[in-house]
């Protein structure tokens, strides 16, 4: 077989500058074919976008009430509690000779503990009593002999004397016994009014829970040196769920309780809830210049957690049809360009991120196209 040895001819060379003017041309073709769109009836409505963050309802930190040394955890994170359930006990050696001081008072001072002091008081009420008794039936014995003219005026003196001297103490005895009665009645009171403070503050050595809920957050662990102003562990109810956002400041005025909110959340791909608003924070966040909106879910997805992320549109108004054209259309927010290269004022209604109402300014047959860059 013959073979031929001489090369093909080469398809002839095409110069790098004529590639990049076919493309020019090529696109500017393409920009010559501005997009011709027509306004369409449709339903629309009108939000504010928020973020935040899933917040367990009632959540709150525990805090120490008062300082010392964790001594026990006795809960663990996952835990169910209820209200008065004791999370932790924190021990100090003071509190407990307080403790110990005030019962050791209580004791002491109990009337019980001192009703030989009143016995004697008693005794002694007796004995003023009898001696003026005696010191009485002298006297009016004298007083019969005088009348008989019997005696001397200085015996019944004296008789009279004797039975005021014992008079007036038998009731100085009696308002003795009266006055130590008071005096252990209130020292016996104020022992044990002390030793139920002192209780009180042992009591404040024990961190208890304020609700029915979960343990979700134990911050500090066994050992640990803790003052009043150290949180202990996050708790909150895992049945109910607050939605926390942040509203920016240029919105804020448009939002009120009971208005819509659309939740989506990173946990439930795909999936929009509703829920409603429920308080408007009056205070402004200064750092973020945003305010604090609550709202809460309509119907609650089956599983939730503290601090789960979401995105919201509070729906301010809804309107089931509507005229509306793509905002990238608006050429300076109120006019349109038409698709004869013509411009035209309208008048807009409500938004959303992608479309615009048309309230007046064109018609359903009017071909519109996209401003010029």
């Amino acid at each position: 077989m013959k073979v031929n040895r001489y090369p093909l001819p080469c398809p002839p060379t095409v110069p790098p500058w004529a590639w990049l003017l076919l493309i020019s041309l090529a696109a500017a073709g393409c920009r010559d074919k501005a997009e011709l769109v027509k306004p369409i009836w449709s339903a629309i409505s009108e939000s504010v976008y928020a973020a935040g963050t899933v917040k367990s309802g009632r959540q709150y930190q525990a805090f120490a009430t008062a300082s010392g040394v964790i001594q026990a955890v006795l809960v663990r994170e996952g835990d169910s509690v209820r209200v008065g359930t004791p999370l932790l006990s924190i021990s100090s050696d003071v509190q407990k000779l307080n403790e110990e001081n005030a019962a050791l008072a209580a004791r002491y001072a109990d009337v019980a503990a001192n009703q030989s002091q009143l016995q004697e008081a008693r005794e002694r009420i007796a004995l003023q009593r009898r001696t003026m008794q005696n010191d009485q039936l002298q006297l009016t014995r004298q007083r019969q002999l005088w009348q008989q003219a019997i005696g001397t005026k200085l015996t019944l003196e004296q008789k009279e004397l004797a039975y005021a001297a014992s008079k007036t103490a038998y009731e100085s005895a009696v308002l003795s016994y009266q006055t130590l009665k008071k005096q252990l009645d209130f020292a016996a009171a104020q022992s044990r009014k002390n030793l139920q403070i002192a209780r009180q503050q042992a009591g404040d050595f024990i961190l208890r829970s304020k609700i029915n809920g979960l343990v979700y957050q134990l911050y500090r662990e066994k050992g640990e040196a803790v003052t009043p102003q150290t949180p202990l562990a996050l708790l909150g109810d895992a049945r109910h769920f607050v939605l926390e956002m942040q509203v920016d400041e240029t919105d804020i005025v448009k939002v009120r309780p009971g208005q819509q909110v659309l939740v989506t959340l990173d946990s439930y791909k795909g999936q929009v809830f509703t829920a409603r608003v429920t308080t408007v924070s009056p205070m402004m966040n200064t750092g973020t210049r945003t305010f604090e909106v609550d709202a809460a879910f309509m119907r609650q997805p089956p599983v939730l957690y503290p601090f789960i992320s979401f995105e919201a549109n509070i729906v301010l108004q809804t309107k089931p049809k509507a005229l509306l054209i793509p905002r990238r259309l608006l050429v300076d927010d109120s006019t349109v360009r038409k698709a004869d290269g013509k411009l035209a004022r309208v008048k807009t209604g409500l938004r959303d991120y992608q479309m615009v109402e048309i309230l007046a300014g064109i018609t359903p047959d009017d071909e519109l196209t996209t401003p010029a860059k």
